[in-house]
């Protein structure tokens, strides 16, 4: 069924010169960013493994480029063996627009709040977007860029339509126009906008400027779940 659905990537054509140029970008900045950063994760997963039983590394399938699966990894930030349906059942409203998520906070009506399975060390590293750093490892792989569109759960892409595929035309990031522009603040429909505009720009200088925007947002936690 995906298969099918992803040909409409087509409406979206990325030059080669540009990922040819991207994925160059990709593996120099991971690598010199694991340098200092295998410190942090490091630390990570011991605090993780102090804090709640099971593994510190969360493994999931998603969905990549042309609608390809791929084991994506984050640090886990919730309690081990906990159910989706609360997150299946947020999805479903967030992409139907049927309502908001957090009605306490009017600056992220669309972030889910309060969340009984996250674990004290998971809210922290939610909010400042460390639980995303085992994902250079996915950028090594080949599976994620730097910089792209978030990879779909197959609850999120089993309700999406042919517009909502457009998304996959490209490579998932760790950040992109979502994480720095939206992140809880838009709409479903707002960010598969910001998806597909950015998927259209296909400019290393964007790439370049949405990173060092990134920064600031983990810095702040602006956003963060």
């Amino acid at each position: 069924m995906v298969a099918q659905e992803v040909l409409v990537r087509d409406d979206i054509r990325i030059e080669g010169r540009y990922l040819r140029l991207k994925r160059a970008t990709d593996v120099v900045l991971t690598v010199i960013a694991l340098i200092p950063i295998s410190v942090v994760m490091l630390v990570t997963a011991i605090i993780i493994r102090l804090d709640s039983p099971g593994p510190a590394i969360y493994r999931q399938t998603r969905y990549g480029v042309n609608g390809t699966k791929f084991a994506f990894y984050k640090f886990r930030s919730m309690y081990q063996n906990v159910a989706s349906d609360v997150h299946e059942k947020a999805t479903a409203t967030f992409m139907d627009g049927s309502g908001e998520l957090n009605r306490d906070d009017k600056n992220m009506p669309y972030k889910l709040g309060d969340d009984s399975r996250v674990t004290r060390v998971g809210r922290f590293i939610r909010k400042t977007s460390i639980d995303e750093l085992p994902q250079l490892w996915n950028i090594l792989k080949g599976d994620m860029s730097i910089v792209g569109p978030r990879p779909p759960v197959e609850y999120e892409i089993r309700r999406y339509s042919a517009r909502h595929f457009l998304r996959l035309a490209g490579k998932p990031g760790l950040t992109g126009t979502w994480q720095v522009f939206g992140r809880g603040r838009v709409t479903f429909e707002e960010m598969i906008d910001q998806d597909i505009n950015y998927l259209e720009t296909q400019s290393l200088v964007y790439d370049f400027k949405l990173m060092v925007l990134t920064v600031p947002v983990m810095l702040t936690g602006k956003g963060g779940a």
